[in-house]
């Protein structure tokens, strides 16, 4: 079927919905980093070989992969409960003292003495990005690492009454197909909602999962198909194709400018995205599935939590660099433009 799904809601059911947010408890397993800056001015060119020269200004250290998942879901009102490794090392450190900056807890974060802590660092001049610097290492964990890891997940899963859990999955290890087994067996019998953001790695070992979120990339790779006309019907076809191998609920593709697809109860449609100045698309994942969990967690129609996270995905990227959305903002617009029609 091609029937839209969307259930425009009421001015006051959108504050209520808002409201809510605050109430929520989120789980959210997978890749953490430190996402680092330099920020500086470009006058003259290395004399030890054709380079530019940076001189920096100034410098910052950002929660960066899954824990901007995390600063999202904060910033809708909810309690993220951030699950994931560190290293036994400064950046380790740094990590923790981000988090508690933020009023997060640490509760679910594993010290791993055999892996560093992954950082990004970003030269920029003049608002151009000149080199990206990668400190990591992308096996999977250790098998004892993991075992503590989803020990300390379903202890949390239970401690903290969790309302939906999300997998964040940045290909860099911490999320395994064991691992995701056991907490989506843990989170059925618990009827705890789970949404995943995917890589190509574990792209069809979340069999089961409530909502899963693949862009358009990740979905031509992990099914191996061209999809070169992301039309509704082609969509359609390649969603039928996911859900014979995850057997999931519930799927949102994001699109990219073309907003994002949503199927859920043998019905699907695709939502255009608004006209945005994009100033910076990174990080609008982030926040797509962290609007699309509250959702779930609060069994809200799929054609409204849909609207509502391609334009919060929209939102972020009219600003530079990836950072957590604008709850007010997004409620704001979300009163102009999905209730206009009611």
């Amino acid at each position: 079927m091609g029937q839209p799904i969307p259930r425009v809601l009421s001015q006051e059911e959108i504050t209520r919905v808002f409201e809510a947010f605050g109430q929520l408890r989120v789980l959210i397993i997978g890749d953490v980093m430190i996402d680092a800056y330099y920020y500086g001015k470009v006058s003259r060119i290395s004399p030890e070989a054709p380079v530019p020269i940076v001189s920096v200004v100034s410098k910052d250290q950002r929660l960066g992969g899954a824990a901007n998942v995390a600063l999202n879901i904060k910033a809708l009102g909810a309690k993220p409960i951030l699950c994931a490794t560190v290293g036994d090392d400064d950046h380790g450190t740094t990590f923790s003292k981000l988090l508690q900056q933020e009023g997060m807890s640490t509760a679910g974060i594993i010290t791993n003495v055999n892996r560093p802590t992954t950082v990004k660092t970003r030269i920029i001049s003049d608002s151009q990005q000149m080199l990206r610097v990668d400190e990591e290492v992308t096996n999977e964990l250790d098998a004892d690492t993991s075992q503590k890891l989803g020990d300390r997940i379903e202890h949390l899963l239970d401690a903290e009454k969790v309302d939906v859990v999300i997998f964040e999955d940045y290909d860099k290890g911490v999320i395994s197909a064991q691992l995701i087994q056991r907490v989506v067996h843990a989170c059925q019998t618990r009827k705890i909602p789970v949404a995943v953001d995917p890589k190509r790695r574990n792209f069809t070992e979340y069999a089961g999962v409530t909502l899963f979120k693949p862009n358009l990339k990740e979905l031509r790779e992990g099914l191996k198909i061209d999809l070169d006309q992301p039309n509704l019907e082609n969509l359609q076809h390649a969603n039928a194709q996911l859900r014979l191998q995850l057997a999931h609920e519930m799927s949102l593709i994001t699109l990219s400018e073309r907003g994002v697809f949503v199927a859920a109860n043998a019905e699907a449609q695709i939502f255009p995205a608004h006209l945005r100045s994009i100033a910076d698309v990174s990080g609008a994942g982030d926040t797509v599935i962290s609007v699309a969990a509250l959702g779930l967690a609060l069994n809200l129609d799929p054609g409204f939590w849909a609207q509502l996270a391609n334009l919060a995905g929209g939102l972020v990227c009219e600003e530079v660099g990836v950072v957590p959305i604008d709850r007010d903002k997004l409620r704001s617009e979300a009163l102009l433009l999905l209730a206009e029609n009611n």
